[in-house]
Formats: structure tokens, C-alpha cells, sequence
């Protein structure tokens, strides 16, 4: 069971909610800047290209398993990081949250999100 925040478009109320899990994103761990990319998240990516700089930087002058570890522990918080972008990007886009939902995946807590309405 995953935890899923729900959002509502306040331009189209009649629009199916948006789900953000709230969970660890392996592809926002293991990819950063594509993750970044994909879903438009402009303030990760200009973070973890300060990131990678600090990392260089880190490597160049305490070595590289240090400048190794940095980077884990970047890749690390951007997995933890993810779902917080996704819920302010939504927020940018005018969109309110309709609360939290326990379910097995992003459908069946549309579903029931759907079935609660009046």
C-alpha cells in the first residue's frame, strides 16, 4: 500500500485528479537531471547542477571516493525529494489538493477519490 496526495484542477473541476506518490522515485535517484527534465522541474535541475558542481569540486580537492559519496547522498535526497517537486509544480498549475489516499496504485485512489465525491 502506497500513500497517493490527490489534486483537483480548479480551472476544470469535472477533470480526473491528479495522484503524486508519496514515496522514494528510483528514476529521480538514478537520474536526476532526466527526471528533472521529463516533468519539468526547473528548480531540481538548476539544484543538481549546483550539486554536481559542489560534488567536482568536492573530488577535485578531498578526493574521488569523497566526490563518490557526495554524490550518492545527492542522487539519494533526489529520490526523497521527487514527489515534493510533483506537488509544487501541481500547485503552480492551479491545483488543489483533495487530501490522501491509502492504495495499492495511482487508479484506485482516483477511484476512490471518485466514488467520495457528492
Amino acid at each position: 500500500m502506497t500513500l497517493f496526495a490527490l489534486y483537483q484542477s480548479v480551472d476544470d473541476p469535472t477533470a480526473i485528479p491528479e495522484v503524486v506518490s508519496e514515496r522514494f522515485s528510483w528514476f529521480a535517484a538514478l537520474l536526476p537531471p532526466m527526471h528533472a527534465l521529463i516533468h519539468r522541474h526547473w528548480d531540481s535541475l538548476g539544484l543538481f547542477v549546483v550539486g554536481l558542481g559542489t560534488v567536482l569540486l568536492t573530488a577535485r580537492f578531498m578526493g574521488g571516493d569523497a566526490g563518490f559519496w557526495l554524490y550518492v547522498l545527492i542522487a539519494i535526497a533526489f529520490g526523497f525529494a521527487a514527489p515534493g517537486a510533483e506537488r509544487r509544480a501541481l500547485h503552480r498549475r492551479n491545483f488543489i489538493p483533495l487530501g490522501h489516499r491509502l492504495a495499492a496504485d495511482a487508479d484506485l485512489a482516483r477511484l476512490a477519490v471518485l466514488e467520495s465525491r457528492p
